[in-house]
């Protein structure tokens, strides 16, 4: 039994949602994000209140019952609050810079790496060494975020490179010198 798929899902004040022939809309002041969901799903709107219900008890139908009551949810949380996620440059003449549209990384490399900045994303670069992510998309932040990453992950030896806020990078003891 899905335990996260049986949760009920509160709208709150602001926000609306709509289900027209599996595609489920969720309007907000910001934006609005759709998903097409499953047809072996339903979902029940009762006043405020959200339930996605599932026909029968296949494997099948088990298996995408609460990943779709999540990505729903997080449609509306996204669009309520919003997501963000931090990321710190940790290295010599590791830096961050934002111009225009474009986030800027020089991070030991012979050139410096250019991100575009997509629709519906934020970033801020509240010193030249922190970059933060923000938008209404999880899975877009999340993505960009981990993209960011990824272009300097860090080494375990003297823990450079890029990072999330809040990772622990396990660190290695390297040569003793015997």
């Amino acid at each position: 039994m899905s335990r996260i798929g049986k949760k009920v899902i509160e709208i709150p004040a602001g926000i609306t949602v709509s289900d027209n022939d599996h595609v489920v809309t969720v309007k907000g002041a910001k934006a609005e994000l759709q998903f097409k969901y499953d047809h072996r799903l339903s979902l029940n709107q009762d006043g405020n209140i959200l339930s996605v219900v599932r026909d029968n008890d296949s494997k099948e139908s088990r298996t995408i019952h609460g990943t779709t009551r999540a990505i729903i949810n997080n449609m509306i949380v996204g669009l309520t609050e919003g997501f963000k996620k931090e990321l710190d440059l940790i290295g010599v003449g590791y830096r961050a810079q934002l111009q225009g549209k474009k986030l800027v990384l020089n991070v030991g490399y012979s050139h410096p790496v250019e991100f575009d900045v997509p629709e519906g994303i934020e970033i801020e670069v509240p010193s030249n060494t922190k970059v933060i992510v923000k938008g209404y998309d999880k899975q877009a932040v999340g993505a960009l975020a981990a993209n960011i990453r990824g272009v300097r992950p860090p080494e375990p030896y003297k823990g450079k490179g890029i990072r999330y806020t809040d990772e622990y990078v396990l660190r290695k003891e390297g040569k003793t010198g015997k």
